[in-house]
């Protein structure tokens, strides 16, 4: 199997609709402006292009649905969900804002929910890219580009099914970090942080199995923050908004059935990177998720680990049990 271009199916394929389960997908790039991006995306899926601003640009009616094409800092943009007309002199700061920005910001290409079978499409988007001059986070050191994936969920009612992906995702964490060779700069500024220890040893448990108020409240007392390489916030959102609310008043927390996948690089141009290869790494988290068996056998070994002053060397022994058990 060739995993930068073939799909590995995850475990449960479609929702308990019977959909075909569906992923987000967000793009980081640079060099490449807003306009020209918007362009490359109707040139591949059909649409039309509406400008919002001189620095955000939206393709609609594709064969997918509708794409955004932006420069990623919000400054640069009236804000969402702000009634009435900037004035003119607003408007002209934040175009100069988003000229100067876009010299070290990237831009974002974010992309309506497709389903996960047509990733392979959205791969030949990253490729268009590339042939028109983008660059991800490996031209740079400057850069701390992400390409962040958002999985639908199968079955958002399925409160043991989410502790299940939540425990794998802390298991396979360190592994994911060190197969990545996650960029230095974006570890360094804090996009995608790794989850406190207590936290991972408190749902690591083998008792862990809590009901849905206590597996949200548990998550937001030990993380109040977006920040996290799988943030729950969209997700929990979702599921109960007035309590993520009580917590956090922050107008980019988007509720959606998803988890919020942040951690890996954008690495466009790069011969040994792609989507598909993004979405298999985190099939495996949902197939040892599926795997309860196992998943208690890890979560076990992590935890003797870890009290023996052996953390760091849990990655490597995570691979073990990936690939012999």
């Amino acid at each position: 199997m060739n995993f930068l271009t073939d799909l590995r199916a995850p475990p449960e394929e479609r929702t308990r609709d019977g959909d075909t389960r569906r992923v987000g997908i967000e793009i980081e790039f640079a060099t490449v402006t807003a306009e020209d991006g918007a362009q490359i995306v109707r040139d591949l899926f059909g649409g039309t292009i509406t400008q919002e601003d001189p620095h955000r640009f939206h393709i609609e009616g594709t064969a997918f649905g509708d794409f955004t094409c932006e420069l990623d800092t919000q400054h640069a943009h009236k804000p969402y969900g702000v009634a009435g007309e900037m004035s003119d002199f607003q408007a002209e700061m934040r175009r100069l804002f988003g000229e100067i920005s876009s010299l070290v910001m990237p831009c974002e290409i974010v992309c309506p929910p497709i389903p996960w079978d047509a990733i392979g499409r959205i791969d030949g988007l990253v490729q268009a890219l590339t042939d028109a001059g983008a660059v991800g986070t490996r031209a740079s050191p400057f850069y701390a580009f992400g390409a962040q994936l958002n999985p639908e969920l199968a079955d958002t009612g399925d409160t043991d099914g989410m502790t299940a992906t939540l425990k794998a995702y802390l298991l396979l964490s360190g592994w994911l970090r060190g197969v990545m060779g996650l960029d230095l700069t974006r570890r360094a500024v804090a996009f995608a942080d790794p989850f406190p220890k207590p936290y991972v040893a408190r749902v690591l448990a083998g008792d862990y199995w809590p009901d849905r108020a206590e597996l949200i409240q548990d998550y937001l007392d030990a993380n109040p923050t977006r920040n996290r390489e799988l943030d729950c916030l969209p997700l929990f959102a979702h599921l109960d908004a007035d309590r993520v609310r009580a917590v956090l008043q922050d107008g980019r927390i988007k509720a959606r059935p998803t988890w919020h996948y942040r951690l890996p690089d954008a690495n466009l141009g790069e011969q040994d990177w792609s989507l598909c290869l993004e979405w298999n790494r985190w099939v495996v988290v949902e197939r040892l998720a599926a795997d309860r068996a196992l998943l208690g056998r890890m979560a076990e070994a992590y935890l003797a680990m870890a009290d023996a002053g052996r953390g760091r060397d849990w990655p490597l022994a995570a691979s073990e049990w990936l690939v012999l058990s």
